[in-house]
C-alpha cells in the first residue's frame, strides 16, 4: 500500500487434518481469505510452501492449478456467485461442462445433488427466485459436482439469517461425516459448534484462542471530553 507493505499473512505454519472440519475464526483483514484462496490455489504466496494431499501448489503452472482446482477442491463463496440467467440445476451442471462428464451424468448428478441439499423441487428457479439460504444451497451443490475431497468456505453464512445460517453449517458437517474434509473462514463464533478443529489468526499471524478472545472483549473507552 503506498510505500507500506502489507503482510496479509506472516509466518502462518498450520497443518490442516484429512477428514477434519476445521474453522479459520478471525475478524474482517485478518487474513483468513487470504488463506483460503492459498489453499484453494486462487492466490499465489509470494514466500512458504503450502502442501495438499501430497502436492506442493506453488510447484504448478497455471494448467495444473486449474486441474487440481476443478478435481479436488469445491469453493463455496459468501456471495454465492451463481450465475443469474441460470437456473438452480443448470448453476449445478455448469462446472462439471469443464470436468469432460458426459451430458447425461451432468444433469443425474445436478439433480442428486439439489436434492440432497433439499432443492430438489427448486431446481428450475433462477436466483433471483430464490431465497439467499436457498441460493446457498444451490452454492453448495455445485461445489460438490465433482466430488472433491477438499471444500473451502468463505464465511457461508455471511449473508443468511440465523434459520438459514444453521441449516447450511448442518450440511457442511453432514459432508464431512461422509469423509470430505471441510475448511470453513468465519467471524461467526456459533461455527464453533461444528469444528473438530478450531484456528484464530489476528493481522495475519495464528494466535491461541486466549490472544484473540483477549483481542475480541477490546472495547475502545468512551471520549470522557467535555464540551
Amino acid at each position: 500500500m503506498g510505500r507500506q507493505k502489507v503482510h496479509a499473512l506472516d509466518g502462518v505454519n498450520l497443518d490442516i487434518a484429512p477428514g477434519s472440519f476445521t474453522v479459520i475464526m478471525g475478524p474482517s483483514g485478518s487474513g483468513k481469505s487470504t488463506l483460503l484462496y492459498l489453499l484453494g490455489g486462487l492466490d499465489r504466496a509470494t514466500s512458504g510452501q503450502i502442501w495438499v494431499n501430497g502436492k506442493e501448489l506453488e510447484g504448478l503452472d497455471e494448467n495444473d492449478l486449474g486441474i487440481y482446482r476443478r478435481k479436488s477442491v469445491g469453493f463455496i463463496f459468501q456471495s454465492f456467485n451463481l450465475i443469474a440467467s441460470m437456473s438452480a440445476l443448470q448453476n449445478v451442471i455448469f462446472p462439471m461442462r469443464f470436468a469432460g462428464i458426459p451430458r447425461g451424468e451432468r444433469h443425474k448428478r445436478a439433480v442428486r445433488l439439489l436434492n440432497q441439499v433439499g432443492l430438489g423441487k427448486r431446481a428450475l428457479h433462477k436466483p433471483t427466485e430464490l431465497s439467499g439460504g436457498q441460493q446457498q444451497r444451490v452454492a453448495v451443490a455445485r461445489a460438490l459436482v465433482n466430488n472433491p475431497a477438499l471444500i473451502l468456505a468463505d464465511e457461508p453464512t455471511g449473508n443468511l439469517d440465523t434459520t438459514s445460517s444453521f441449516a447450511i453449517m448442518k450440511i457442511l458437517k453432514e459432508l464431512n461425516e461422509d469423509g470430505r474434509t471441510i475448511v470453513v473462514v468465519s467471524h461467526d463464533a456459533r461455527m464453533r459448534q461444528f469444528a473438530s478443529h478450531m484456528v484464530y489468526i489476528l493481522d495475519g499471524k495464528i494466535v491461541s484462542e486466549a490472544e484473540y478472545e483477549e483481542a475480541s472483549s477490546f472495547e475502545i473507552p468512551e471520549d470522557d471530553t467535555e464540551e
